[in-house]
């Protein structure tokens, strides 16, 4: 339709039932590591395949497009104020997580959206509100609210969009960011976009993604660029991974490991350069992100 770019909801949900474990009401369509590989590439998971949830098929093909038409994250104002108590992926699961969401969106492939708060790991809800007055269209808002949180099983009552109150507490806590935590999470954000903005590898070309291997856990993401190779290994398991991979002979530098203790993880693996030639082993802690970059 000539846009530049489409945001990829179908990315934030592969994302979102990995972490959490959440696999109902529209995200009961998900919840497998195939879906976030196919989101990686750049794309629909969805792409004209039967959706379980909506009864139809769903999507259409993305052939052609390469990944900056697509921008995805693991947080927006839809996918946070459609939850019943609008509750951040910040309460849902742990910083580990949450560092892996980071590198996911901002080192993937496509184009990274921040929401509010999110980079220093707000935690105040962000409830659905509205400011009609037609009282029709208000009462209509509710009942609908509440018929589309029944497919979640979600429990407790409702914020009513329109009361002000709502509003008012969808506030960012901007006192939070003085905290030993938000202060690590902001640090890390900036790390990442330094990352992405020091490594043209980063921001150009198709990724090609790999992975997992049998039943294991880890996605890798490849990419090369006028000389720069660099590849991303995703660990979105509960458990450390090791796994043999192919990396093209030299020095290759750990540019981020999301396990470090630096960002208030139980410490990185891997070794900050590392002489490769051929088959290595990359050895990841549960839930974390490494990447590689060579020259």
């Amino acid at each position: 339709m000539g846009l530049h770019a489409q945001w990829n909801d179908d990315y934030h949900h592969a994302l979102h039932t990995l972490l959490t474990g959440e696999v109902r009401g529209y995200y009961s369509d998900f919840g497998s590591i195939e879906h976030l590989k196919q989101a990686l590439r750049g794309g629909y998971v969805y792409n004209g395949q039967y959706s379980a949830y909506r009864q139809r098929r769903q999507g259409a093909p993305a052939k052609g497009l390469s990944p900056d038409h697509f921008v995805v994250f693991a947080q927006n104002h839809d996918q946070v104020g459609n939850r019943l108590a609008g509750d951040r992926l910040a309460v849902l699961v742990s910083d580990d997580a949450l560092r892996l969401a980071a590198a996911c969106v901002v080192l993937g492939p496509s184009i990274p959206l921040l929401f509010m708060g999110e980079e220093y790991g707000e935690t105040t809800p962000f409830p659905y509100f509205v400011s009609h007055s037609d009282a029709q269209l208000i009462e209509a808002v509710r009942a609908g609210r509440q018929e589309e949180f029944a497919a979640f099983q979600w429990k407790g009552k409702v914020p009513d969009p329109q009361d002000e109150q709502t509003f008012l507490t969808a506030k960012l806590n901007w006192a939070m960011r003085q905290s030993e935590r938000s202060t690590t999470i902001l640090n890390y954000y900036a790390e990442l976009l330094s990352l992405r903005r020091a490594l043209p590898v980063l921001r150009h070309g198709d990724a090609q993604v790999e992975g997992p291997d049998g039943t294991g856990s880890v996605l890798l993401l490849r990419r090369a660029h006028e000389g720069t190779e660099a590849i991303l290994a995703l660990n979105v398991g509960r458990a450390d991974q090791s796994i043999s991979t192919h990396l093209a002979p030299g020095t290759w530098s750990r540019r981020l490991d999301s396990a470090d203790e630096r960002w208030r993880g139980p410490g990185g693996a891997m070794p900050e350069h590392v002489d490769f030639n051929g088959t290595t082993t990359l050895h990841l802690r549960s839930l974390s992100a490494i990447l590689l970059s060579k020259e």
